[in-house]
């Protein structure tokens, strides 16, 4: 039997300058690119263009799921949350807003252990943070649409995964990813008041030099015992993984298998590998159609569930999934 399980993840993103290419399980202390050999240096303009930072949280239980992230575009800032209803099956709160960089948004480069990411806008304030007393990321949304509280849970978390890779066009790009998080607190929109304590998170902090023009699409999904983070786009297999039990394990290339023009129909996703195969059932959906000229975002993300089989390992024993709550998503972007 092949084994799939990750490497430790290494100290520092750089080795000798150069980028640590690589699938790893285990926390970092920095996503930071200082230090590049001089080969891969680039103007102060290149690295102002296409340097991205984002942290973004998913988080849901019977009755919601939430969308937050904090977005360093390099020459621009953004921040976006909503709330998605699953009873009703429609989004009550769907904010978003744009901000000078390092002014009004703000991503540090430390992903879990001292994160620090911020927004400050026209009736908003978002901010993640760092409990180091208690290992827990601290989560607090202030919108007209939407205001939540929430802790997550790092103390009893799987490995989360490390992941560094080449990007066509840009440089590199790195990002850290759990998997299921324990989440304790609460969220209010449209006048209704949600209990979070039964929810599950899973977190994504990711710091690239990028190519301007980017597409992706991604899927991820997390519950107690199972979950998972796959992308087809701009980062290859990269961050292609599946958690069992606790365990991380690689997965191979994702195929997606939808109808972009209606995606709210079920979705197939798997893995060339056999270890993923999925189906997607959306419940609705997020969507964004931005055209700026020298910006553009084009994307939906419906919520919904998987159901399917995943596996360890080539020739190991299948697992049943159902029911398990995640989102989809088709994404194009000139940032």
């Amino acid at each position: 039997m092949l084994s799939t399980s990750l490497p430790p993840a290494p100290a520092a993103l750089l080795q000798d300058g150069v980028p640590a290419h690589g699938r790893y399980a285990g926390r970092i202390a920095a996503l930071d690119w200082q230090g590049l050999t001089p080969s891969l240096r680039r103007s102060w303009l290149w690295r102002r263009l296409h340097h991205k930072r984002w942290h973004y949280v998913g988080l849901g239980n019977d009755a919601v799921f939430i969308g937050v992230a904090i977005v360093d575009v390099g020459w621009t800032g953004t921040a976006f949350a909503y709330l998605f209803d699953r009873r009703q099956r429609r989004l009550l709160a769907d904010w978003r807003q744009d901000g000078l960089p390092g002014l009004q948004a703000h991503v540090g480069n430390a992903p879990l252990v001292g994160a620090a990411a911020r927004f400050s806008g026209l009736g908003a304030r978002l901010a993640l943070s760092h409990d180091a007393a208690h290992d827990r990321l601290r989560l607090s949304v202030r919108t007209p649409a939407l205001t939540l509280q929430a802790e997550l849970d790092l103390g009893s978390m799987a490995p989360p995964l490390l992941a560094i890779g080449p990007i066509a066009g840009g440089i590199a790009h790195a990002t850290q990813k759990t998997s299921a998080l324990p989440v304790f607190g609460w969220a209010e929109a449209a006048g209704q008041r949600f209990a979070l304590d039964d929810a599950w998170a899973a977190v994504d902090a990711s710091n690239g030099l990028l190519a301007r023009d980017t597409a992706w699409r991604w899927a991820s999904a997390h519950g107690p015992g199972v979950g998972f983070n796959l992308q087809d786009g701009y980062f290859g297999t990269q961050e292609n993984v599946l958690w069992l039990d606790g365990r991380p394990v690689g997965l191979g290339a994702a195929r997606f298998e939808f109808d972009a023009a209606r995606p709210l129909e079920p979705w197939r996703v798997s893995t060339d590998d056999g270890l993923l195969d999925l189906v997607f059932t959306p419940e609705g959906a997020r969507a964004e159609d931005r055209e700026l000229g020298i910006a553009s975002s084009h994307y939906v993300q419906p919520v919904g569930t998987f159901a399917g089989t995943v596996r360890a390992a080539p020739g190991a024993s299948t697992r049943q999934v159902s029911g398990l709550l995640g989102v989809t998503e088709d994404h194009r972007s000139r940032w």
